[in-house]
């Protein structure tokens, strides 16, 4: 039922692996044709915004947990954003760009061990609950909003809420974003798997805290 999926390389899931992250052009180009282009085995509507959007992807074997809970998955924007000063902010864009050659508007990140040996179904989710984090803005009617000077999509991070991530109950289960709540949306039987992700999301975490 699903594409052959990218797994993380033996230069940072060996045993004797430094401590690091990897650039992964491979699972941007599985993720886009697996979720995101119209023609995709297991594509979803709800990242049509994200046809023309810059990912940037990246595998790592650092350990990461939040209030005792694991942390798999990330999305972030790719610029780099906090409090850091210009020279921070300068080291931050320099590290990126030499990953991915140039700042992209979402970077996601994922826990090398965990890809290794979870499911398919629970990889698939966990990709798609990081690409719903990766959002278009809108005005205060709802309506998409663009950048005036690309007329290209205007980029940001969204939480949790029902209509946004509806789209992963429907398809792979209430459990997917550890939401009962959203039951109407799971009562038709998910489309793809149950499996519990958004408890180990990153993203998640950060805007609980």
């Amino acid at each position: 039922m699903f594409m052959s999926r990218p797994i993380p390389p033996e230069s940072i899931t060996s045993i004797d692996a430094r401590i690091t992250f990897a650039p992964a052009p491979e699972l941007v180009e599985w993720a886009r044709a697996t979720f995101i282009e119209d023609d995709g085995k297991l594509h979803n509507p709800d990242h049509f915004h994200l046809q023309s959007a810059s990912i940037g992807m990246l595998w790592t074997n650092v350990s990461n947990s939040r209030k005792g809970r694991r942390i798999v998955g990330q999305c972030e924007e790719g610029q780099p954003s906090g409090m850091m000063g210009k020279w921070g902010k300068a080291r931050a864009e320099e590290q990126i760009i030499g990953w991915f050659g140039h700042v992209p508007d979402f970077i996601l990140t994922f826990e090398a061990e965990y890809a290794m040996s979870c499911s398919d179904a629970e990889f698939c989710a966990l990709v798609e609950h990081e690409l719903y984090h990766a959002a278009q803005e809108t005005d205060p009617f709802g309506a998409p909003k663009f950048r005036k000077s690309t007329g290209l999509p205007a980029y940001t991070l969204r939480g949790h809420d029902i209509e946004e991530f509806i789209g992963v109950v429907r398809r792979y289960g209430a459990d997917a974003s550890h939401v009962r709540a959203l039951v109407d949306a799971a009562n038709a039987g998910p489309e793809i798997a149950n499996v519990r992700i958004a408890h180990a999301c990153g993203t998640c975490q950060l805007r609980a805290a």
